[in-house]
Protein backbone atom coordinates (compact mmCIF):
# COMPACT_ATOMS: atom_id res chain seq x y z
CA UNK A 1 0.00 0.00 0.00
CA UNK A 2 3.08 2.01 0.81
CA UNK A 3 3.36 2.36 -3.41
CA UNK A 4 0.18 4.79 -3.85
CA UNK A 5 1.26 7.15 -1.17
CA UNK A 6 2.53 10.63 -2.72
CA UNK A 7 3.22 12.69 0.90
CA UNK A 8 2.84 10.89 3.65
CA UNK A 9 2.00 11.60 7.48
CA UNK A 10 4.18 10.31 10.40
CA UNK A 11 1.80 10.41 13.28
CA UNK A 12 4.14 10.26 16.93
CA UNK A 13 2.56 10.01 20.74
CA UNK A 14 3.92 13.04 22.04
CA UNK A 15 4.43 11.84 25.25
CA UNK A 16 6.49 8.14 23.85
CA UNK A 17 8.26 9.83 20.78
CA UNK A 18 9.83 7.14 17.91
CA UNK A 19 8.93 4.06 18.50
CA UNK A 20 9.01 0.57 17.13
CA UNK A 21 6.70 0.80 14.45
CA UNK A 22 6.66 4.65 13.75
CA UNK A 23 10.48 3.85 12.71
CA UNK A 24 9.14 1.23 10.37
CA UNK A 25 6.80 3.28 9.06
CA UNK A 26 9.47 6.49 8.26
CA UNK A 27 11.89 3.06 6.81
CA UNK A 28 9.43 2.42 4.40
CA UNK A 29 8.42 6.01 3.63
CA UNK A 30 12.06 6.13 2.24
CA UNK A 31 12.12 3.52 0.41
CA UNK A 32 8.61 4.57 -1.11
CA UNK A 33 7.33 7.83 -0.51
CA UNK A 34 8.79 11.53 -1.53
CA UNK A 35 7.47 14.07 1.00
CA UNK A 36 6.28 13.35 4.88
CA UNK A 37 4.96 15.79 7.28
CA UNK A 38 5.26 15.03 10.96
CA UNK A 39 2.82 15.16 13.49
CA UNK A 40 3.15 15.27 16.77
CA UNK A 41 -0.56 13.72 18.32
CA UNK A 42 -1.53 14.11 21.97
CA UNK A 43 -0.59 17.17 23.12
CA UNK A 44 -3.41 17.68 25.77
CA UNK A 45 -2.11 14.68 27.45
CA UNK A 46 0.97 17.23 28.00
CA UNK A 47 0.10 20.04 31.33
CA UNK A 48 -0.48 23.02 30.02
CA UNK A 49 2.73 24.74 31.89
CA UNK A 50 5.18 21.94 30.21
CA UNK A 51 3.19 22.10 27.24
CA UNK A 52 5.16 23.99 24.72
CA UNK A 53 8.39 22.97 26.50
CA UNK A 54 7.92 19.89 25.98
CA UNK A 55 7.08 20.31 21.83
CA UNK A 56 9.81 22.03 21.07
CA UNK A 57 11.90 19.42 23.21
CA UNK A 58 10.61 16.50 21.29
CA UNK A 59 10.45 18.42 17.68
CA UNK A 60 14.28 18.94 18.15
CA UNK A 61 14.75 14.95 19.19
CA UNK A 62 12.63 14.58 14.97
CA UNK A 63 14.87 17.18 13.71
CA UNK A 64 17.80 15.54 14.59
CA UNK A 65 16.53 11.72 13.90
CA UNK A 66 15.42 13.22 10.62
CA UNK A 67 18.94 14.54 9.89
CA UNK A 68 19.90 11.86 8.27
CA UNK A 69 17.58 10.53 5.45
CA UNK A 70 15.35 12.08 2.43
CA UNK A 71 12.82 13.92 5.00
CA UNK A 72 15.59 15.89 6.76
CA UNK A 73 14.18 19.50 7.82
CA UNK A 74 10.50 18.46 6.80
CA UNK A 75 7.12 20.33 8.69
CA UNK A 76 6.80 19.24 12.20
CA UNK A 77 3.10 20.26 14.01
CA UNK A 78 1.67 18.93 16.91
CA UNK A 79 -2.09 18.65 17.20
CA UNK A 80 -4.58 16.75 19.85
CA UNK A 81 -6.94 15.27 17.27
CA UNK A 82 -9.43 14.17 19.89
CA UNK A 83 -8.65 16.15 23.35
CA UNK A 84 -9.64 13.97 26.52
CA UNK A 85 -9.45 10.77 24.43
CA UNK A 86 -12.14 8.59 22.91
CA UNK A 87 -14.68 8.82 25.64
CA UNK A 88 -14.48 13.16 25.85
CA UNK A 89 -17.82 14.94 24.71
CA UNK A 90 -17.57 15.51 20.61
CA UNK A 91 -18.01 19.27 21.85
CA UNK A 92 -13.96 19.31 22.81
CA UNK A 93 -12.53 21.35 19.53
CA UNK A 94 -9.10 19.42 18.13
CA UNK A 95 -6.13 21.57 18.83
CA UNK A 96 -3.69 22.42 15.64
CA UNK A 97 -5.54 20.42 12.93
CA UNK A 98 -6.57 23.77 11.14
CA UNK A 99 -2.73 24.53 11.12
CA UNK A 100 -1.96 20.89 10.12
CA UNK A 101 -4.53 21.62 7.45
CA UNK A 102 -2.79 24.87 5.93
CA UNK A 103 0.68 22.57 6.46
CA UNK A 104 -0.72 19.56 3.81
CA UNK A 105 -1.84 22.49 1.58
CA UNK A 106 1.36 24.18 1.50
CA UNK A 107 3.28 20.35 0.97
CA UNK A 108 0.40 19.23 -1.70
CA UNK A 109 1.41 18.85 -5.33
CA UNK A 110 0.72 17.08 -8.51
CA UNK A 111 3.03 14.18 -9.12
CA UNK A 112 3.94 13.99 -13.03
CA UNK A 113 1.63 11.17 -14.54
CA UNK A 114 1.61 9.05 -17.05
CA UNK A 115 -0.93 7.42 -19.15
CA UNK A 116 1.08 5.49 -21.40
CA UNK A 117 2.22 1.42 -21.16
CA UNK A 118 -0.25 -1.53 -19.29
CA UNK A 119 -3.33 -0.65 -17.60
CA UNK A 120 -2.22 -1.75 -14.03
CA UNK A 121 -4.67 -1.24 -10.39
CA UNK A 122 -3.86 -1.74 -7.08
CA UNK A 123 -7.27 -2.69 -5.72
CA UNK A 124 -8.23 -2.54 -1.97
CA UNK A 125 -11.80 -2.84 -2.00
CA UNK A 126 -14.47 -5.55 -3.47
CA UNK A 127 -17.81 -5.52 -3.05
CA UNK A 128 -20.85 -5.96 -5.46
CA UNK A 129 -24.04 -3.74 -6.17
CA UNK A 130 -27.40 -5.54 -6.91
CA UNK A 131 -28.23 -5.38 -10.26
CA UNK A 132 -24.96 -3.57 -11.27
CA UNK A 133 -22.41 -6.30 -10.59
CA UNK A 134 -19.12 -6.35 -8.69
CA UNK A 135 -17.34 -2.86 -8.48
CA UNK A 136 -13.20 -3.23 -7.27
CA UNK A 137 -11.90 0.24 -6.74
CA UNK A 138 -8.22 1.20 -5.51
CA UNK A 139 -4.96 3.37 -7.40
CA UNK A 140 -3.81 3.02 -10.74
CA UNK A 141 -0.31 2.36 -10.90
CA UNK A 142 0.41 2.71 -14.33
CA UNK A 143 -1.44 3.22 -17.96
CA UNK A 144 -4.98 4.15 -18.35
CA UNK A 145 -8.43 2.71 -18.68
CA UNK A 146 -12.06 3.39 -20.58
CA UNK A 147 -15.32 2.21 -20.47
CA UNK A 148 -15.60 -0.86 -22.51
CA UNK A 149 -12.20 -2.11 -22.13
CA UNK A 150 -11.22 -5.43 -20.82
CA UNK A 151 -9.55 -5.86 -18.01
CA UNK A 152 -8.12 -8.83 -16.17
CA UNK A 153 -7.94 -10.41 -12.43
CA UNK A 154 -5.14 -12.54 -12.71
CA UNK A 155 -5.74 -13.73 -9.42
CA UNK A 156 -8.77 -15.60 -10.56
CA UNK A 157 -7.60 -15.83 -14.11
CA UNK A 158 -10.60 -13.94 -15.64
CA UNK A 159 -11.07 -11.40 -18.01
CA UNK A 160 -14.18 -9.38 -17.79
CA UNK A 161 -15.60 -5.97 -19.49
CA UNK A 162 -15.65 -2.29 -17.50
CA UNK A 163 -19.34 -1.45 -17.47
CA UNK A 164 -19.35 1.44 -15.37
CA UNK A 165 -16.42 4.09 -13.42
CA UNK A 166 -16.88 6.03 -10.77
CA UNK A 167 -14.52 8.41 -9.05
CA UNK A 168 -15.54 10.35 -5.81
CA UNK A 169 -19.43 8.77 -6.16
CA UNK A 170 -18.74 10.76 -9.85
CA UNK A 171 -19.57 8.71 -13.30
CA UNK A 172 -16.13 9.05 -15.53
CA UNK A 173 -15.28 7.33 -18.86
CA UNK A 174 -11.76 7.43 -18.62
CA UNK A 175 -9.29 7.25 -15.72
CA UNK A 176 -5.44 7.26 -15.84
CA UNK A 177 -1.86 6.70 -13.31
CA UNK A 178 -2.80 8.12 -9.76
CA UNK A 179 -6.29 8.65 -9.98
CA UNK A 180 -8.53 6.67 -7.42
CA UNK A 181 -11.15 4.25 -8.92
CA UNK A 182 -14.45 2.32 -8.66
CA UNK A 183 -14.29 -0.30 -11.74
CA UNK A 184 -17.48 -1.84 -12.20
CA UNK A 185 -17.70 -5.18 -13.64
CA UNK A 186 -19.96 -8.11 -14.53
CA UNK A 187 -20.83 -10.35 -11.80
CA UNK A 188 -18.19 -12.37 -9.84
CA UNK A 189 -17.90 -13.65 -5.87
CA UNK A 190 -16.43 -10.50 -3.81
CA UNK A 191 -15.40 -12.59 -1.35
CA UNK A 192 -12.68 -13.73 -4.17
CA UNK A 193 -10.92 -10.79 -4.41
CA UNK A 194 -10.74 -9.01 -1.18
CA UNK A 195 -7.47 -6.89 -2.70
CA UNK A 196 -5.35 -7.95 -5.61
CA UNK A 197 -3.63 -6.46 -9.00
CA UNK A 198 -5.23 -6.02 -12.06
CA UNK A 199 -4.22 -5.21 -15.40
CA UNK A 200 -4.53 -5.37 -19.10
CA UNK A 201 -4.93 -8.42 -20.04
CA UNK A 202 -1.29 -11.17 -19.90
CA UNK A 203 0.61 -7.78 -19.26
CA UNK A 204 1.39 -9.69 -15.97
CA UNK A 205 3.49 -12.44 -14.71
CA UNK A 206 3.58 -14.94 -12.16
CA UNK A 207 6.68 -15.57 -11.00
CA UNK A 208 8.33 -18.67 -8.50
CA UNK A 209 11.60 -17.15 -8.72
CA UNK A 210 13.62 -14.03 -9.45
CA UNK A 211 16.42 -11.56 -9.71
CA UNK A 212 16.72 -8.71 -7.52
CA UNK A 213 19.19 -5.83 -6.49
CA UNK A 214 18.88 -4.97 -3.43
CA UNK A 215 20.26 -2.85 -0.44
CA UNK A 216 19.83 -3.76 3.14
CA UNK A 217 18.41 -1.54 5.27
CA UNK A 218 20.93 0.30 7.65
CA UNK A 219 18.54 -0.28 10.84
CA UNK A 220 18.09 -4.08 10.35
CA UNK A 221 20.16 -5.60 13.08
CA UNK A 222 22.23 -8.72 12.44
CA UNK A 223 23.45 -10.16 8.97
CA UNK A 224 21.67 -11.29 5.66
CA UNK A 225 22.80 -14.91 5.43
CA UNK A 226 22.19 -16.71 2.40
CA UNK A 227 19.74 -20.01 2.37
CA UNK A 228 17.86 -17.39 5.16
CA UNK A 229 13.63 -17.16 4.58
CA UNK A 230 12.39 -13.82 4.38
CA UNK A 231 8.92 -12.16 4.10
CA UNK A 232 9.27 -11.33 0.71
CA UNK A 233 6.44 -8.13 -0.28
CA UNK A 234 5.87 -7.98 -3.84
CA UNK A 235 3.24 -6.56 -6.01
CA UNK A 236 0.51 -6.53 -3.98
CA UNK A 237 1.07 -9.57 -1.64
CA UNK A 238 3.51 -11.29 0.99
CA UNK A 239 4.72 -13.91 0.70
CA UNK A 240 7.74 -16.77 2.29
CA UNK A 241 10.96 -16.98 0.02
CA UNK A 242 14.81 -18.02 0.46
CA UNK A 243 17.53 -15.86 -0.49
CA UNK A 244 20.71 -16.41 -2.26
CA UNK A 245 23.53 -13.17 -2.14
CA UNK A 246 25.91 -12.89 -4.92
CA UNK A 247 28.10 -9.94 -6.04
CA UNK A 248 30.46 -8.93 -9.05
CA UNK A 249 33.75 -11.06 -9.73
CA UNK A 250 35.86 -9.04 -7.79
CA UNK A 251 37.98 -7.25 -10.02
CA UNK A 252 34.25 -5.74 -10.96
CA UNK A 253 33.26 -4.47 -7.49
CA UNK A 254 33.64 -0.98 -8.45
CA UNK A 255 32.22 -0.92 -11.18
CA UNK A 256 29.11 1.30 -12.00
CA UNK A 257 25.35 0.45 -11.04
CA UNK A 258 23.61 -0.88 -13.99
CA UNK A 259 19.92 0.58 -12.90
CA UNK A 260 17.05 -1.84 -13.82
CA UNK A 261 18.96 -4.65 -15.93
CA UNK A 262 20.75 -7.87 -15.41
CA UNK A 263 23.45 -9.01 -17.24
CA UNK A 264 23.48 -12.95 -17.89
CA UNK A 265 26.68 -12.36 -19.46
CA UNK A 266 28.85 -11.85 -16.63
CA UNK A 267 30.39 -14.17 -13.86
CA UNK A 268 29.27 -13.35 -10.27
CA UNK A 269 30.85 -14.42 -6.98
CA UNK A 270 28.75 -16.60 -4.72
CA UNK A 271 28.47 -14.80 -1.01
CA UNK A 272 27.57 -16.60 2.23
CA UNK A 273 25.98 -13.26 3.41
CA UNK A 274 25.15 -9.92 1.84
CA UNK A 275 28.56 -7.83 2.07
CA UNK A 276 28.20 -4.65 4.54
CA UNK A 277 30.57 -2.78 6.43
CA UNK A 278 29.48 -4.95 9.81
CA UNK A 279 29.58 -8.53 7.79
CA UNK A 280 32.03 -11.02 8.59
CA UNK A 281 35.45 -9.53 7.00
CA UNK A 282 37.72 -12.28 6.41
CA UNK A 283 40.31 -13.45 9.25
CA UNK A 284 43.17 -11.28 7.42
CA UNK A 285 41.17 -8.15 8.06
CA UNK A 286 40.29 -8.99 11.63
CA UNK A 287 43.90 -9.30 12.34
CA UNK A 288 44.78 -6.08 10.48
CA UNK A 289 41.86 -3.77 11.65
CA UNK A 290 43.03 -0.86 9.67
CA UNK A 291 42.17 -2.45 6.28
CA UNK A 292 39.49 -1.56 4.62
CA UNK A 293 36.73 -4.01 3.43
CA UNK A 294 36.47 -3.64 -0.02
CA UNK A 295 32.73 -3.89 -0.72
CA UNK A 296 30.87 -3.79 -4.39
CA UNK A 297 29.03 -0.83 -5.14
CA UNK A 298 25.77 -3.20 -5.93
CA UNK A 299 24.86 -6.37 -4.89
CA UNK A 300 22.15 -9.27 -6.09
CA UNK A 301 19.29 -12.04 -4.46
CA UNK A 302 18.34 -15.04 -6.21
CA UNK A 303 14.54 -15.15 -4.18
CA UNK A 304 12.81 -18.56 -4.43
CA UNK A 305 8.95 -17.79 -3.51
CA UNK A 306 7.29 -20.55 -1.35
CA UNK A 307 4.07 -19.63 -3.83
CA UNK A 308 4.05 -18.18 -7.38
CA UNK A 309 4.04 -14.16 -7.04
CA UNK A 310 1.92 -12.12 -9.99
CA UNK A 311 3.75 -8.63 -10.34
CA UNK A 312 5.11 -6.64 -12.88
CA UNK A 313 8.42 -6.22 -13.85
CA UNK A 314 10.88 -3.90 -12.21
CA UNK A 315 8.31 -3.90 -8.82
CA UNK A 316 9.70 -2.51 -5.66
CA UNK A 317 10.96 -5.62 -3.43
CA UNK A 318 11.10 -5.58 0.82
CA UNK A 319 12.51 -8.38 2.44
CA UNK A 320 11.09 -8.59 6.54
CA UNK A 321 11.20 -10.54 9.61
CA UNK A 322 8.05 -10.27 10.30
CA UNK A 323 8.04 -13.32 12.83
CA UNK A 324 10.16 -11.30 15.39
CA UNK A 325 8.19 -10.28 18.82
CA UNK A 326 6.60 -6.47 17.75
CA UNK A 327 7.65 -5.53 21.06
CA UNK A 328 11.16 -6.32 20.56
CA UNK A 329 12.73 -2.57 20.04
CA UNK A 330 14.26 -3.93 16.53
CA UNK A 331 13.31 -2.58 12.91
CA UNK A 332 11.81 -5.80 10.99
CA UNK A 333 12.63 -4.54 7.92
CA UNK A 334 15.46 -6.39 6.14
CA UNK A 335 16.31 -4.90 2.71
CA UNK A 336 14.86 -3.28 -0.07
CA UNK A 337 15.39 -3.49 -3.95
CA UNK A 338 13.86 -4.02 -7.59
CA UNK A 339 12.45 -7.22 -9.23
CA UNK A 340 14.87 -7.13 -12.72
CA UNK A 341 14.23 -10.59 -13.95
CA UNK A 342 11.59 -13.08 -12.79
CA UNK A 343 11.56 -16.85 -13.79
CA UNK A 344 7.67 -18.24 -14.76
CA UNK A 345 8.49 -21.72 -15.74
CA UNK A 346 7.78 -23.96 -12.56
CA UNK A 347 10.91 -25.98 -13.60
CA UNK A 348 13.20 -22.75 -13.30
CA UNK A 349 16.21 -24.98 -11.58
CA UNK A 350 16.56 -27.13 -15.19
CA UNK A 351 15.46 -24.35 -17.95
CA UNK A 352 16.50 -20.99 -16.55
CA UNK A 353 19.09 -21.32 -13.61
CA UNK A 354 21.61 -22.70 -15.37
CA UNK A 355 22.11 -19.28 -17.35
CA UNK A 356 22.89 -17.54 -14.03
CA UNK A 357 27.13 -17.59 -13.73
CA UNK A 358 27.17 -17.57 -10.27
CA UNK A 359 30.49 -19.34 -9.04
CA UNK A 360 31.74 -20.24 -5.84
CA UNK A 361 35.62 -20.18 -5.20
CA UNK A 362 37.36 -23.89 -4.05
CA UNK A 363 40.28 -24.08 -2.40
CA UNK A 364 42.29 -27.14 -1.48
CA UNK A 365 46.06 -27.27 0.21
CA UNK A 366 48.22 -30.56 0.19
CA UNK A 367 51.95 -31.54 0.63
CA UNK A 368 54.27 -32.66 -1.07
CA UNK A 369 55.23 -35.73 -0.41
CA UNK A 370 58.50 -36.89 -2.33
CA UNK A 371 60.24 -36.05 -5.47
CA UNK A 372 60.19 -38.27 -8.35
CA UNK A 373 62.54 -36.63 -10.88
CA UNK A 374 63.27 -32.96 -11.66
CA UNK A 375 59.79 -32.51 -13.17
CA UNK A 376 57.60 -35.06 -11.03
CA UNK A 377 56.78 -34.89 -7.59
CA UNK A 378 54.35 -36.99 -5.33
CA UNK A 379 51.66 -35.45 -3.35
CA UNK A 380 49.17 -36.36 -0.20
CA UNK A 381 46.49 -34.64 2.05
CA UNK A 382 44.37 -32.90 -0.85
CA UNK A 383 42.34 -35.32 -1.60
CA UNK A 384 40.09 -38.38 0.49
CA UNK A 385 41.04 -41.47 0.12
CA UNK A 386 37.66 -42.20 -1.52
CA UNK A 387 37.77 -39.48 -4.62
CA UNK A 388 37.77 -40.05 -7.67
CA UNK A 389 41.18 -38.37 -8.87
CA UNK A 390 40.44 -38.71 -12.48
CA UNK A 391 38.11 -35.50 -12.78
CA UNK A 392 40.89 -33.48 -11.23
CA UNK A 393 43.86 -34.71 -13.65
CA UNK A 394 44.77 -31.76 -16.15
CA UNK A 395 44.22 -28.86 -13.19
CA UNK A 396 46.77 -26.79 -12.49
CA UNK A 397 48.15 -26.58 -9.02
CA UNK A 398 50.71 -24.16 -7.70
CA UNK A 399 53.89 -25.57 -5.05
CA UNK A 400 54.63 -22.92 -2.08
CA UNK A 401 58.18 -22.98 -3.62
CA UNK A 402 56.79 -21.49 -6.78
CA UNK A 403 56.62 -23.87 -9.66
CA UNK A 404 53.93 -24.37 -11.42
CA UNK A 405 52.25 -28.16 -12.14
CA UNK A 406 49.33 -30.15 -13.37
CA UNK A 407 47.68 -33.20 -11.80
CA UNK A 408 49.31 -36.30 -14.05
CA UNK A 409 47.08 -39.09 -12.27
CA UNK A 410 46.33 -41.26 -8.99
CA UNK A 411 49.62 -42.92 -7.30
CA UNK A 412 48.88 -46.14 -5.33
CA UNK A 413 45.68 -46.17 -3.58
CA UNK A 414 45.16 -43.70 -0.63
CA UNK A 415 44.73 -40.63 -2.12
CA UNK A 416 47.95 -39.99 -3.10
CA UNK A 417 48.56 -38.40 -7.12
CA UNK A 418 51.54 -37.30 -9.16
CA UNK A 419 52.12 -33.65 -10.16
CA UNK A 420 53.79 -32.91 -13.29
CA UNK A 421 56.22 -29.42 -13.32
CA UNK A 422 56.45 -28.77 -16.63
CA UNK A 423 59.44 -26.30 -16.29
CA UNK A 424 61.31 -28.44 -13.91
CA UNK A 425 61.62 -28.22 -9.94
CA UNK A 426 64.79 -25.86 -8.74
CA UNK A 427 67.45 -26.96 -7.70
CA UNK A 428 66.15 -24.98 -4.24
CA UNK A 429 63.30 -26.98 -4.26
CA UNK A 430 64.65 -30.50 -4.79
CA UNK A 431 67.15 -29.80 -2.02
CA UNK A 432 64.66 -29.11 0.49
CA UNK A 433 62.31 -32.14 -0.07
CA UNK A 434 65.70 -34.23 -0.36
CA UNK A 435 66.38 -32.86 3.42
CA UNK A 436 62.95 -33.72 4.33
CA UNK A 437 62.58 -37.02 3.08
CA UNK A 438 65.70 -37.75 4.62
CA UNK A 439 64.99 -36.57 7.86
CA UNK A 440 61.61 -38.92 7.65
CA UNK A 441 63.17 -41.99 6.81
CA UNK A 442 65.87 -41.70 9.89
CA UNK A 443 63.11 -40.67 12.46
CA UNK A 444 61.46 -43.91 10.65
CA UNK A 445 64.23 -46.12 11.98
CA UNK A 446 63.85 -45.06 15.18
CA UNK A 447 66.77 -43.07 15.62
CA UNK A 448 65.82 -40.71 17.58
CA UNK A 449 63.59 -39.70 20.31
CA UNK A 450 59.99 -37.85 19.42
CA UNK A 451 61.00 -34.79 20.99
CA UNK A 452 64.18 -34.44 18.79
CA UNK A 453 62.00 -35.51 15.61
CA UNK A 454 59.31 -32.65 15.93
CA UNK A 455 61.96 -30.17 16.42
CA UNK A 456 63.96 -31.16 13.06
CA UNK A 457 60.54 -31.49 11.17
CA UNK A 458 60.02 -27.44 12.20
CA UNK A 459 62.90 -26.50 10.84
CA UNK A 460 62.55 -28.08 7.72
CA UNK A 461 58.78 -26.32 6.38
CA UNK A 462 56.96 -28.42 4.37
CA UNK A 463 56.28 -27.73 0.42
CA UNK A 464 52.51 -27.07 0.18
CA UNK A 465 50.42 -27.66 -2.94
CA UNK A 466 47.74 -25.06 -3.63
CA UNK A 467 44.72 -26.23 -6.18
CA UNK A 468 42.13 -23.12 -6.88
CA UNK A 469 39.53 -23.80 -9.18
CA UNK A 470 35.74 -22.05 -10.06
CA UNK A 471 32.71 -24.05 -9.42
CA UNK A 472 29.55 -22.61 -11.13
CA UNK A 473 26.60 -23.03 -8.25
CA UNK A 474 23.99 -24.06 -11.09
CA UNK A 475 26.10 -26.42 -13.67
CA UNK A 476 24.41 -29.66 -13.28
CA UNK A 477 27.59 -31.11 -14.22
CA UNK A 478 29.47 -29.52 -11.36
CA UNK A 479 32.47 -28.76 -14.05
CA UNK A 480 35.84 -27.40 -12.14
CA UNK A 481 36.95 -24.18 -14.32
CA UNK A 482 40.52 -22.30 -13.95
CA UNK A 483 41.45 -19.35 -15.29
Amino acid sequence: GAQIIDLMMLVIDVTKGMQTQSAECLVIGQIACQKMVVVLNKIDLLPEGKRQSAIEKMTKKMQKTLENTKFCGCPIVAVAAKPGGPEAPESENPLGVSELIEVLKSQAYLPSRDPSGHFLMAVDHCFSIKGQGTVMTGTILSGSVSLGDNVEIPALKVTKKVKSMQMFHTPVTYAMQGDRVGICVTQFDPKLLERGLICTPESLHTVHAAIISLKKIQYFRGSLQTKAKFHITVGHETVMGRVMFFSPAPADFNEEIQENVFDFEKDYLYQEEYLSKDSNCSDENKENDQAEVQLPRQQWALLEFEKPVTCPKLCLVIGSKLDTDIHANTCRLAFHGVLLQGMEDKNYMETFLPKLKVYKLKHKEGQVERVMDDYSVIGRSLFKKETNIQIFVGLKVKLSTGEDGIIDGGFGQSGKFKIRIPDGLKPDTKMLLTVASKKKSKAGKGDTTKEDESSKNDSAQPVTISLLFKRYVFDMQKKMIQS
